[in-house]
């Protein structure tokens, strides 16, 4: 049972367990365990915005191994009061039911406005919102097909999931030395660009916060008038997390002394 006094919303992202970019995959999930261990006296929600699994594919009948301390921690949050709310990333787009029907958790694959303790947050993982790149929005929308998930089903998991992994790992690579990790500026992050032009062409009260994964910086910034943007950082480099008690956002980080 729920005790009274747990009123925060724990917010993370990016993990990417799994991913060969981990030099120690272990150690990394071994950590986030031990956050999830420290958030539990107090937490009224957790709320997980994409890239959770660097690739995650749910067969009819198989879901991918590994991950058991992670799944088993979030089952025993969720099955101690605690709301579980998970975002699908670019990287995760396929989960299904295995989670929910697992833990307990509710999954998003659109953004969405949510209430949390007494704040309007519009969530997203992001990358819906990368600008000017039709082969990435091409893509992305290819993953999403029924059909593209119909084929790939039918191909043994020994093929696709070396392959997905190692693709991945590419992919973070070329994106590092591309500096798309690296904050650009306020004029120039397209991720508070977005949550500017929500509020400009939405009318009524804006959302308190616009809370972000993706790009894998932290980010913390007043938007005008009285809106906050959060981009979460990742649990690759910055082992960060964002923790919103009903009067005071925070983003903070995790045993970053360690590395």
């Amino acid at each position: 049972m729920q005790e009274a006094e747990q009123r925060k919303v724990y917010f993370a992202s990016d993990m990417h367990f799994g991913s060969l970019y981990h030099q120690d995959p272990m150690a990394v999930e071994r950590k986030f365990v031990r956050w999830l261990t420290m958030i539990q006296a107090d937490a009224q929600a957790l709320v997980l915005v994409g890239d959770v699994f660097d690739y995650w594919y749910e067969y009819k009948y198989v879901v991918p191994r590994g991950y058991t301390r992670v799944i088993g921690k979030l089952a025993e949050l969720s099955d101690s009061g605690i709301e579980i709310i998970l975002f699908t990333g670019n990287h995760d787009i396929w989960i299904f039911d295995y989670l929910p029907q697992e833990i307990g958790c509710k999954v998003y694959k659109e953004p969405q406005m949510l209430e949390l303790l007494g704040a309007t947050f519009f969530i997203a993982h992001g990358d819906e919102f990368v600008p000017n790149d039709r082969g990435y929005h091409l893509l992305q929308r290819l993953f999403r097909s029924r059909l593209c998930q119909f084929f790939y089903a039918s191909i043994h998991p020994r093929w696709t999931v070396g392959f997905a992994h190692r693709w991945a790992l590419h992919s973070r690579k070329k994106g590092i030395r591309k500096g798309h990790d690296e904050y650009r500026g306020e004029g120039n992050e397209y991720l508070v660009a977005y949550a500017k032009e929500y509020i400009a062409h939405h009318e009524g009260e804006p959302p308190r916060f616009f809370v972000f994964g993706h790009r894998h910086i932290e980010l913390h910034l007043a938007l005008w008038p009285k809106s906050e943007v959060l981009i979460l950082g990742d649990w690759v480099h910055h082992f960060s997390y964002a923790v919103w008690d009903g009067e005071q956002m925070l983003l903070c980080n995790f045993e970053l002394e360690e590395h």
